[in-house]
């Protein structure tokens, strides 16, 4: 049973935003300035086995990372938005392509640009350590932190409605 209280039947996509969702809110510096973003393997591990069942995963952010666009691509992630100064237009963007419907998405953010995302979608999630504007925008908060869980809290929990969870073909990545 789900502690979400939303028909995730109705889930087919998952949107996560980078920093502070997929990965935590404190990022070491390398020497050329840039963060270097760690991530979590059991929410890897979620969004590779989504994504085999079927489930649209993309990344949405504000920020850059030429390491998270390659785990996205090792993890078979369909869209990858890097940069993004306005999430609305990017998101639009993926429903029209998709045909995804506003009720079929889920959205993670931590922050005050995830908000008018937040608000669009069926069902927005904040982790346990988001902004307070992104926990009043989420219709669920998550025990977990940012980069510690939060997104396999939300795919495990929609699969394992769907019955999806844990079939075979999550046993190779």
């Amino acid at each position: 049973m789900s502690s979400i209280a939303y028909d995730l039947s109705k889930i087919k996509a998952f949107i996560l935003d980078m920093d502070g969702v997929i990965s935590c809110t404190i990022s070491p510096l390398g020497a050329d300035g840039n963060p270097m973003r760690t991530v979590n393997v059991k929410d890897g591990y979620a969004m590779q086995h989504a994504v085999k069942h079927g489930y649209i995963v993309a990344i949405l952010s504000g920020g850059r990372s030429q390491a998270m666009e390659l785990r996205a691509k090792q993890l078979g992630l369909q869209y990858v938005f890097m940069g993004a100064r306005h999430k609305m237009d990017n998101l639009k963007e993926l429903m029209e392509e998709t045909g995804l419907k506003p009720e079929e998405i889920c959205y993670i953010g931590d922050d005050l640009p995830d908000v008018p995302v937040m608000e669009a979608v069926g069902l927005a999630v904040a982790p346990a350590d988001a902004v307070p504007e992104a926990k009043e925008a989420a219709q669920y908060i998550s025990q977990c932190y940012g980069g510690h869980g939060v997104v396999r809290d939300v795919i495990e929990q929609t699969m394992r409605c769907r019955g999806d969870w844990g079939t075979e073909v999550a046993f190779g990545w």
